[in-house]
């Protein structure tokens, strides 16, 4: 009954067209493969009918004006041989990979030793019952820096939690996905996400040549994503307490309905749990302390104290000798979950020796194949991008027409967000979407000042709101799995019907607060302002 319900809820309405439209597209590698293709054809008329733009900061050396820019045919001899010669250089210098990889090999340790799993099972399980709800959304979206275990572990778990409180298992479910994938980007600190945006985010500003001092921060968004998150979680908290559990009616089922409900995540028991969560906090009160210490340690390994010295005074300022400890935050997270993930599997006894923590980093890199394949030709599209001029030249044109609109800088950023927002419901893969619109988008905004950061965080908030709308999305059958083993008819339209008021009103709200932010000119993070200025260059 539960899967003709999905397969008629699917063909119809405006979401069944999104399902059966994205569904016809190939898959993200693919995308790029013909995008590259067509890219080519683009520079080879650009070229031969001698497309062009003005760069809007850099100095012809013989001319002293403005230095032209100009379209390049990728077919050009010295393309052809840059493309062959340099394809392993562009694709291990494409930045996300080294971020994402080295984030990766400590999160893989802290998500296979069960620490994730555990830490989020722990808070969701001591919260009152007054709370349940907005403990189950703060876990969810912190929970996001445990990637899969997020979905797997801890969505069951608040079905299982809210049946037990006498309250609608689907109401904890949704609550739980509102917050683990429409809060994608809201967090309290930095994590895979932004090492994997803004190593696309960098890569995008140096194929631009428009800031060559540029280089990415993972605390870029800190300040915005914890903002996000402090905005989202009474957000969640309303919509399921005031809209989708009355809508559900009460829940006369039990606390075990529905056969299977759970039994999968009670891997571990309560004393082994709680003796390795405790050793995991030590060692994070370790990792924090090593950083501290070498920030204030003599010699300050972490702090550039001759920063200053190169620029001029009025540029300089303390976030010039704080840029090594911002860039070391990779590696600072990389031996966070590291080391909590292997101190929590050494005290419960789910990593026996040094042979267990080679092998859960080996798997954690065997998930990351089809990342590797994904990057892999991003990073060829993104390159061949640079090399053609057509990012910067669309850039300024597209610059110079926004601005012909009128359009204040704010309204564009929100234009910014719905856009990204819309596109979500056909390319589910955060990082092929902004692969995609960061050669463009990026150093389009810098020139209308928008700082890299800024079109960043931009495109955060329409990426995370519309996840739990599209069937696309890769844990969407998976959810709609936890829900028909409490409501065996649920259907796909049944649960993007329960979860589009989250939708809505996080991409209002998420919105609202970037509009607000770039009006206020408050950092995204540290050494991270919304606004920006670009410097003169000189090639």
């Amino acid at each position: 009954m539960a899967e003709a319900s999905t397969a008629s809820n699917a063909q119809t309405g405006i979401l069944g067209w999104v399902e059966r439209t994205g569904n016809k597209l190939p898959d993200p590698v693919f995308i790029f493969f013909y995008l590259i293709i067509a890219l080519v054809v683009i520079s080879v008329i650009a070229a031969m009918t001698g497309v062009s733009a003005l760069h809007p900061t850099a100095v012809d050396a013989e001319t002293g004006g403005a230095l032209r820019i100009e379209a390049v045919s990728l077919l050009a001899a010295d393309n052809i041989q840059r493309l062959w010669v340099e394809m392993p250089k562009t694709f291990t210098h494409f930045h996300p990979l080294g971020y994402v990889l080295v984030v990766m090999l400590g999160a893989g340790v802290a998500e296979r030793s069960g620490f994730f799993a555990a830490g989020m099972s722990k808070a969701v399980k001591s919260a009152p019952k007054a709370l349940l709800t907005p403990v189950v959304a703060l876990v969810a979206m912190i929970g996001n820096h445990a990637a899969d275990a997020g979905y797997v572990v801890l969505i069951p778990l608040a079905g299982i939690l809210f049946a037990a409180a006498g309250r609608h298992p689907l109401a904890g479910i949704a609550a739980a996905f509102a917050g683990v994938s429409g809060g994608f980007s809201a967090n309290i600190s930095p994590g895979q996400l932004d090492a994997l945006l803004f190593g696309i985010t960098e890569e995008a500003v140096g194929a631009s040549a428009l800031d060559p001092s540029w280089t990415a921060n993972i605390a870029g968004n800190w300040y915005f994503i914890t903002a996000m998150t402090v905005l989202f979680l009474p957000i969640i908290w309303y919509v399921t307490d005031k809209i989708i559990e009355p809508r559900l009616g009460a829940w006369t089922g039990g606390a075990t309905a529905g056969a299977g409900s759970g039994e999968e995540i009670e891997t571990q028991d309560e004393a082994a749990a709680s003796k390795g969560l405790r050793a995991a906090g030590l060692a994070a009160l370790f990792v924090v302390a090593l950083w501290v210490l070498m920030v204030f340690a003599p010699g300050t390994p972490l702090i550039d104290e001759a920063a200053c010295e190169a620029i001029p005074a009025a540029d300089c300022s303390i976030h010039s000798e704080l840029r090594p400890l911002y860039q070391s935050l990779v590696a600072a997270f990389f031996l966070l979950f590291l080391l909590t993930g292997w101190a929590y599997g050494r005290a419960a006894g789910t990593i026996k020796d040094h042979r267990d923590l080679v092998n859960m980093m080996a798997e954690s890199m065997k998930d990351m194949g089809y990342y590797l394949v994904l990057a892999f030709a991003a990073a060829h599209f993104v390159a061949m991008f640079g090399w053609s001029n057509l990012g910067l030249i669309t850039a300024v044109h597209g610059a110079a027409g926004i601005e012909s609109t009128g359009l204040p800088l704010p309204l564009v950023l929100g234009l910014m967000v719905l856009f990204a927002g819309l596109l979500n419901l056909f390319v589910g893969s955060a990082s092929a979407k902004w692969a995609l619109l960061a050669p463009i988008l990026v150093p389009m905004l810098m020139l209308l000042g928008i700082s890299p950061e800024g079109a960043t965080a931009a495109y955060r908030v329409g990426d995370s709101a519309t996840n739990i709308i599209t069937p696309l999305m890769v844990y969407f059958p998976l959810i709609l799995v936890f829900a028909q083993r409490w409501k065996k008819d649920f259907g796909l339209g049944s649960l993007t019907a329960m979860m589009l008021p989250y939708s809505v009103w996080l991409l209002v709200s998420g919105t609202l607060l970037i509009v607000i932010w770039f009006y206020l000119g408050i950092p995204l993070g540290p050494d991270a302002p919304v606004g920006y200025t670009m410097p003169t260059v000189t090639p």
